[in-house]
């Protein structure tokens, strides 16, 4: 796993926890690449029965599997204005995390969970956006 050494996890106003950074961080730079935990289609309704629900990944070129995701990556708060968007490796097993813009030392990462930084899909529970 390699992530940026200035992220760190602390309390969100956009819900619970979220990652943010004590360094400005350029648009461009990875800010990690997390390992993950592939599962089989089959194995998604046995998530739905846990606090796993608002953690896990569709994952794989169809969308057939899942995915935990390690390091941070299931921290990452949602935001239909993110600062950062995550790409899948499915090769390399991993969920790659890149800035999107300048972020501030400060500020909460965030990414949007569509998997597109443009997505307007709509997500299981009510959206809250900083500012």
């Amino acid at each position: 796993m390699q992530v940026l050494p200035s992220i760190y996890v602390a309390p969100s106003s956009l819900g619970g926890r979220g990652v943010f950074t004590s360094e400005d961080i350029p648009e461009g730079t990875p800010i990690e690449i997390s390992p993950v935990i592939v599962l089989p289609q089959k194995d998604v309704p046995h998530i739905h029965a846990t606090k796993l629900h608002d953690y896990y990944f569709i994952w794989g070129k169809k969308d057939k599997e899942c995915a935990i995701i390690l390091g941070y990556g299931s921290i990452y708060n949602h935001s239909y204005h993110p600062n950062a968007q995550y790409v899948p490796d499915y090769q390399g097993k991993t969920l790659d995390f890149y800035a999107l813009t300048d972020i501030k030392a400060g500020e909460e990462i965030t990414v949007n969970y569509s998997g597109n930084p443009d997505g307007a899909r709509g997500v299981w529970f009510e959206v809250k956006e900083e500012g």
